[in-house]
């Protein structure tokens, strides 16, 4: 018998027509060198360039398959929809602009298992001055805020428990918190070093004030909704 697929890749896309052609030659390296049987599901975030032609024409192979969104609704939204539709054990995310490489998930698997959700830290950052200092600000404000002591929280390379990704509570922003909303829910996480590029293709989705001000309020929102989450334990049942 044909061994089951043990692990979705999650790729959301917006306007990556650029990025994509070498992306697809990375992730199919990635699929025959993975020891966990992979398969790849983009997410396709109502582009208007010509991504959607381009997974279309990917998804006929047996190892892709692609969701495409009735209208553009942001990277947390995409990433849901992804989560919402993984059916392996094992769901993993990694953004189109290669930024990060699919083949550092190799360094994950020994943890995978272990832990609830593996999280990548990127070394070396190779980004915009702005963008650099941009996210260290918002990282200091929600580490002090929520205090996770997740070094990384937006580092583009994960791998989680299926069954409590699709459990957690899900909001705009969220993309930023998945390490805290794991933990929120009882789950174990692990951060592990990870390589970091320079984006080749296409161009940034975001400029100062989603990257900066977003990320404030969006710390705001998880504060409030930390405080309101409903947990409990049972003593005796009959």
């Amino acid at each position: 018998m044909e061994k089951k697929y043990s692990l979705t890749v999650i790729v959301p896309v917006f306007n990556e027509e650029e990025s994509l052609p070498r992306l697809k030659k990375e992730l199919d390296q990635f699929i025959r060198k993975s020891p966990e049987k992979t398969k790849i599901l983009f997410v396709d975030d109502h582009s208007i360039d010509g991504s959607l032609e381009l997974i279309r024409k990917y998804s006929e192979e047996d190892e892709y398959d692609y969701l495409s969104l009735e209208k553009n609704s942001g990277l947390s939204t995409a990433l849901k929809a992804g989560i919402d539709h993984v059916d392996t054990p094992y769901a993993a995310y990694i953004d189109a602009d290669l930024q990060t490489h699919p083949m550092d998930f190799l360094l994950f698997y020994p943890y995978m298992r272990e832990y609830t959700l593996i999280n990548g830290i990127r070394q070396n950052r190779s980004d915009t001055f702005v963008k650099r200092v941009s996210s260290r600000i918002a990282n200091a404000f929600r580490r002090w805020m929520i205090k996770d002591n997740i070094q990384d929280t937006c580092c583009p390379l994960k791998i989680m428990h299926t069954q409590a990704a699709q459990e957690i509570p899900f909001f705009k922003g969220m993309h930023r918190f998945l390490p805290a909303l794991i933990m929120l829910k009882g789950g174990t996480v692990k951060e592990i070093p990870v390589r970091h590029f320079p984006r080749i293709a296409g161009e940034a989705k975001y400029h100062l004030f989603n990257r900066l001000v977003g990320p404030l309020f969006d710390t705001f929102a998880f504060v409030w909704m930390r405080k309101r989450n409903i947990q409990y334990k049972i003593q005796e049942r009959s």
